[in-house]
């Protein structure tokens, strides 16, 4: 397994290249760090470990250097696609994660709602795409989140190299459809896209995908309105006075899916099962009907499937999707595909214990999409493993993949010299930040106005 995941890296060796060097044996230390250095993957432990590593090496070949990263997403992707594609059963799936970071200075920071502590605190945000087939998933690109506090601070945006025409605000929604713009432009095969009640917020994202002649399911929260009867959109009269009438209105009456849902006879539902889990096959009690759906204050109206499931022990924790699958879909195959979206958090979680997605130190724009591409690198490389085993080792997990690597790669002998080498090593990292802090403020002193 570590022979193939050095040949697996090498294979990527065109991809990085900065000013026309060959940067590929950095790309080797830093992929190789990510399974090396324990829980913290942090820069200066990757280097503790990985043979002929350099710490000033790699954090320039993160933070600095010029290969590009989409690049290296656009293989993962594409690689990922030969290995689970299927214009059936795959699956892109849409999401967020979060970064809880301190200070200010990393890019896209800022005090805005982190799905993984489910609160408002500081941090950063990254929206992904994963190609998903069953339990098989790889995400195969990355956006990083810009609030409008950072697009608004085309200075700040510059001293985090953020390119010059990035710095535009776009939502997280805008951020997705460009992800799956990008996706038909690979050609990747994928039956559907898939996305949490986040982009089912309103309308605009369902209709934009439809737009785009995809298939999707998407979470919608409970009070999202749905009509019985086709809904028919109309300007008010105008009276002559005033403004012409620009928004449209309806007189159907519309009911919010949560009351909807709690009409419905005990008979109405079914009990599917759309996936495994860990303890076995799992059930809920699901619905679906074809509902009418109207945008608000625009002519635009549609036809889709409402998808339903609960607890069927309790009859509670319900979820609610629109899709706009054929109108003939099978209630089993709309539970199947609104299942799907748990293997993306699940991906998260792999990406986070496993291979040190969420550990990175760098601050600037570059090195974020850097270590993403190398992050989504390692986990395709774990599922091909996982795959190609599955017959001999069915339970291999990402977390014993790590641990085989950890022990099989090369690793620094850890001398007694070694140990100390690292210690002076911090000794003198540690002197040179007490020495710049204390030119920092004597020069304030100096600046300091008398009185």
């Amino acid at each position: 397994m570590a022979s193939r995941f050095k040949d697996y890296v090498e294979n990527f060796s065109d991809l990085f290249i900065s000013y026309r060097r060959d940067v590929t044996d950095k790309a080797h230390h830093y992929l190789h760090g990510l399974m090396q250095a324990g829980p913290r993957k942090n820069m200066e432990r990757m280097c503790e470990v990985v043979p002929d590593s350099d710490h000033q090496a790699v954090q320039q070949f993160i933070s600095d250097s010029r290969w590009d990263s989409q690049a290296v997403k656009d293989r993962v992707a594409q690689n990922t696609d030969k290995l689970i594609g299927s214009s059936k059963d795959t699956c892109l799936l849409i999401d967020e994660s979060s970064f809880t970071k301190k200070g200010k200075m990393s890019v896209g920071v800022a005090r805005q709602y982190l799905g993984r502590l489910g609160k408002v605190d500081n941090g950063q945000v990254g929206v992904f795409s994963a190609l998903c087939s069953g339990s098989h998933v790889v995400p195969v690109n990355s956006r990083l989140y810009l609030p409008e506090e950072w697009t608004n601070d085309p200075k700040r945006c510059l001293e985090a190299k953020v390119p010059e025409d990035q710095v535009v605000f776009k939502t997280k929604d805008q951020l997705a459809l460009e992800m799956v713009a990008h996706a038909q432009k690979l050609g990747l095969r994928y039956g559907w896209v898939g996305t949490d009640a986040g982009y089912g917020k309103g309308l605009g994202f369902s209709m934009e995908l439809e737009k785009m002649n995809q298939t999707f399911m998407v979470d919608i929260h409970s009070d999202q309105l749905i009509y019985n009867e086709k809904p028919e959109p109309h300007l008010p009269i105008s009276h002559g006075r005033g403004r012409k009438p620009s928004r449209y209105q309806i007189d159907t009456k519309g009911i919010r899916v949560d009351k909807w849902a709690a009409t419905q006879p005990k008979k109405s539902w079914r009990k599917v099962t759309p996936r495994d889990s860990t303890k076995g096959k799992l059930t809920y009690e699901s619905i679906a009907a074809q509902v009418w759906l109207w945008m608000k204050d625009t002519p635009e109206v549609r036809r889709w499937h409402l998808v339903v499931r609960r607890n069927p022990d309790t009859e509670s924790d319900y979820k609610y999707s629109l899709s706009n699958a054929p109108k003939g879909t099978k209630l089993k195959r709309l539970a199947y595909m609104q299942g799907q979206r748990f293997w993306i958090e699940r991906s998260f979680e792999d990406g986070k214990s496993e291979c040190g997605m969420a550990d990175y130190q760098m601050r600037g724009w570059i090195g974020w999409h850097h270590h993403m591409a190398l992050v989504q690198m390692a986990m395709l490389f774990m599922l091909k493993e996982r795959i190609e085993n599955k017959e001999e080792y069915p339970l291999l997990s990402y977390g014993d993949i790590e641990r085989l690597l950890a022990k099989f790669l090369p690793r620094r002998d850890i001398t007694t010299d070694e140990i100390i080498r690292q210690v002076k090593k911090s000794h003198d990292k540690r002197k040179a930040a007490m020495e710049s802090a204390a030119r920092v403020q004597e020069k304030r002193k100096r600046q300091k106005p008398p009185g």
